[in-house]
């Protein structure tokens, strides 16, 4: 049977989206609409896309800057929205996206997401990461009706952003593989199509000729490729086909450490790491990093093998209805031999 997939029905990924917003969303019948800004962002980006939403005739009924993701904070927000509107766009970085797109979910709105960076595919994603009960929780949300990126102001943000988002789109190297190992050991079921999207997705991003990662073709790729993972995720059902045990590896870094480090840098890390582990595609991802200065970034963090070893023994607790790679206790047990014996772990962690 058939199934109904839902995606994104305005996708801008250029030069100028920002100042083109009004027009996007009057070709889309929208008049009255929400906008939530990331912390400090009104001051940068308010001026321009409210003249743009101006010249179209649309009617900003509300806006705000956002600076956080508690679940109570967002339910208020939701269910004290104007009576008239239509839309919410989020502008900003993961925290006012994930608002966004979970305000828009409980009130069955659409949600158009403009990241101003390129760290994930949260953008992309019908996924949000609250805080629930004081603890960093995953909730199903809004898959963007719309998403508009702007490669001018992707690049303008500093550029730790973009190797977080370079580390989140070839993760999908590992987290596919982790699916299919999975689905043969039969906890799980592969869709094909997913499969090929995410696939084509990162393939597609590796592969792209680069000098330097402000490049437009090279933004545009990474961009294209992250929009491309929450279309791979909605088609699944789940994450699956976008994330791992490099994902669980993160998520445990995130729980007990003070201070993690971006999402997409400590994922890439894991990438590598579990690649390995995998015996999959680790000469690839390598290259990469290499090649795009990902490394030398991660080199500078001075983050600590002890935290990385501790997230793996954590890994399979944090989705235990998952069964990944290490969701098997010889492959933790390689993965924590590989994070001191391997050359490249060795270099860039301490």
């Amino acid at each position: 049977m058939a199934k109904n997939i839902s995606i994104p029905a305005i996708l801008k990924v250029g030069a100028g989206a920002l100042e083109n917003i009004g027009r996007y969303m009057k070709e889309d019948n929208f008049q009255n609409v929400v906008i939530y800004f990331g912390n400090g962002l009104i001051e940068l980006f308010g001026q321009q896309v409210m003249e743009s939403l101006k010249r179209e005739g649309i009617q900003v009924l509300e806006y705000r800057e956002i600076d956080t993701v508690d679940m109570d904070d967002i339910v208020e927000m939701a269910f004290t929205l104007p009576a008239r509107v239509e839309t919410i766009l989020s502008i900003g970085g993961g925290k006012v996206i994930d608002a966004g797109k979970y305000a828009a979910f409980l009130r069955n709105l659409p949600f158009i997401s403009v990241p101003t960076s390129s760290s994930s595919d949260g953008f992309s994603s019908a996924s949000a990461s609250l805080i629930v009960n004081g603890k960093r929780t995953s909730v199903p949300a809004r898959l963007a009706h719309g998403i508009i990126v702007d490669i001018n102001v992707i690049r303008t943000a500093p550029e730790r952003f973009i190797y977080s988002g370079i580390g989140d789109m070839v993760s999908k190297i590992t987290s596919l593989y982790d699916w299919q190992f999975e689905a043969a050991a039969g906890y799980s079921q592969i869709n094909d199509f997913a499969v090929m999207i995410a696939k084509k997705a990162v393939n597609s991003f590796v592969r792209t000729p680069f000098t330097s990662i402000k490049e437009d073709l090279f933004l545009r790729e990474l961009l294209d490729s992250l929009a491309m993972s929450g279309i791979a995720n909605e088609i699944a059902g789940s994450s699956a086909p976008t994330s791992g045990s490099e994902h669980l590896i993160s998520h445990a870094l995130d729980k007990f450490m003070e201070e993690p480090a971006l999402h997409g840098i400590q994922v890439g890390i894991a990438t590598y790491l579990m690649a390995k582990v995998q015996d999959h595609r680790y000469v690839r991802v390598n290259t990469v990093f290499t090649d795009t200065g990902f490394w030398d970034h991660v080199e500078t963090l001075k983050l600590r093998k002890a935290d990385f070893e501790k997230a793996i023994d954590m890994a399979p607790s944090i989705k235990p209805h998952r069964h990944t790679y290490l969701h098997e206790e010889k492959y933790r047990e390689e993965a924590k031999r590989l994070l001191h014996e391997d050359e490249i772990l060795n270099r860039i962690l301490v």
